[in-house]
C-alpha cells in the first residue's frame, strides 16, 4: 500500500459561498465524484469539522483532505518507454505517442501512461484520484504531444490554479479538410454530450462554454494546416469545433466524413498533435515554453502533399 496523502487548503476570500466539493476538485485536480466519495467517508474537514459536499466555504478557514492509501495492485508500475521533454524535481513533461491511453480505466488497467510514469517517477502522488497520479490535464488516446505531470503537491497546486485561470497556453497542430477562409479565427460554441450518440460530443444548447482559436499555418489543395489554441479544455473540443465549422480533422474516425476520415495520402491516424505548451514554473516562476515536433506519422502526409506540389495560395 502507498501512504495516505494529507492536504491542507487555505480558503481565500474570493472563494466565499463556493461549494466545498467543487473547490477541492478544482484545487487538487481531482474528479468531483472522487472528492464527493472522500467527503462521504468523512475525509474532508473545514476548520476541524466534517463537511458535506454541498457545504459552502468560509473564507479565512482551512480545509483538510485525507486521501486514503492506494493499493499497490490497483496501479502497476510498468517499464513502458516514454519520451521525456523536460524534467526536474517538481514537474515532468512528456511527449505522448498516439495510441497510448493516459490513465487506467475499464478495459485499460495496464499499458497506460500512468503505468509508465509510476515506473519512471518514484513515489508519484495520487493527485487526481486513485488512477491518475500526477496528472493535471490529459490528452485523448489518439492525440500525440505534450503533457505535463506534477511530481508533488507544490506543482499540482500551482498547475491546477494556472489551468483554472487559463494561464497555461496549449497549442496544437492539425490538418483539416477544405480551405479555411479566415487566416485567424475563434470558435465559441457550447459543448456537451451528443443527445443522439452518447459516446460523442457535440455543439449543443446548454453545453459547457468552449472556446478555440486558430491560425492558418499552411494551405494545400483540399486541406489546411492549422495552429490551434485550446482556450478551454472540453472533451474532444478541437475535433468538435472544427467539424462544426465544416473543417473536420484528417484521419478522424468519429467526427469526420468519408474524405476527411481517409485524409490525404499517407494518413494513418488522427492528425492532431499537442505541439507547444507554455506555463509558469511552480517553484521559481520562470516561463516554461516547450515544444514537441510533429511525429513521423504526421509528417508523412504533409511531405506527400508538398512533394506533389499541392500547396494552395488560399
Amino acid at each position: 500500500m502507498s501512504d495516505p496523502r494529507e492536504i491542507d487548503l487555505p480558503i481565500p476570500p474570493e472563494a466565499a459561498r463556493q461549494r466545498v466539493d467543487r473547490f477541492v476538485a478544482d484545487r487538487c485536480g481531482l474528479s468531483r465524484s472522487f472528492v464527493q466519495r472522500l467527503i462521504s467517508e468523512g475525509r474532508l474537514t473545514m476548520n476541524g469539522l466534517v463537511v458535506r459536499a454541498s457545504s459552502t466555504l468560509v473564507p479565512g478557514g482551512t480545509l483538510h483532505l485525507s486521501i486514503p492509501p492506494i493499493a499497490d495492485a490497483e496501479l502497476l508500475a510498468e517499464a513502458i518507454p516514454i519520451s521525456v521533454v523536460y524534467e526536474d524535481e517538481d514537474i515532468l513533461v512528456v511527449d505522448k505517442p498516439a495510441g497510448l491511453v493516459v490513465h487506467p480505466a475499464p478495459g485499460h488497467a495496464t499499458g497506460t501512461l500512468v503505468n509508465a510514469l509510476l515506473h519512471h517517477v518514484e513515489d508519484l502522488p495520487g493527485i487526481a484520484g486513485v488512477a491518475r497520479p500526477g496528472l493535471v490535464h490529459r490528452l485523448d488516446k489518439d492525440t500525440s504531444g505534450l503533457l505535463v505531470v506534477a511530481k508533488g503537491d507544490l506543482a499540482q497546486s500551482s498547475l491546477m490554479a494556472q489551468l483554472k485561470a487559463r494561464r497555461v497556453k496549449k497549442t496544437y497542430i492539425t490538418l483539416v479538410q477544405g480551405p479555411v477562409a479566415a487566416e485567424v479565427g475563434r470558435i465559441e460554441a457550447p459543448i456537451g454530450r451528443d443527445p443522439s450518440e452518447r459516446k460523442r460530443m457535440a455543439v449543443v444548447a446548454g453545453g459547457r462554454a468552449s472556446t478555440t482559436g486558430y491560425r492558418v499555418k499552411e494551405r494545400f489543395a483540399g486541406w489546411t494546416l492549422l495552429e490551434v489554441d485550446l482556450i478551454t479544455g472540453r472533451t474532444h473540443q478541437i475535433r468538435v469545433h472544427l467539424t462544426e465549422i465544416g473543417h473536420p480533422i484528417a484521419g478522424d474516425p468519429t467526427y469526420g466524413n468519408g474524405t476527411s476520415r481517409r485524409g490525404p495520402e499517407g494518413t494513418t491516424r488522427l492528425f492532431l498533435h499537442a505541439w507547444r505548451i507554455a506555463f509558469t514554473h511552480p517553484r521559481d516562476g520562470r516561463l516554461m515554453r516547450l515544444e514537441a515536433p510533429l511525429p513521423s506519422d504526421l509528417q508523412l502526409p504533409l511531405d506527400t502533399l508538398r512533394l506533389h506540389g499541392e500547396r494552395s495560395e488560399g
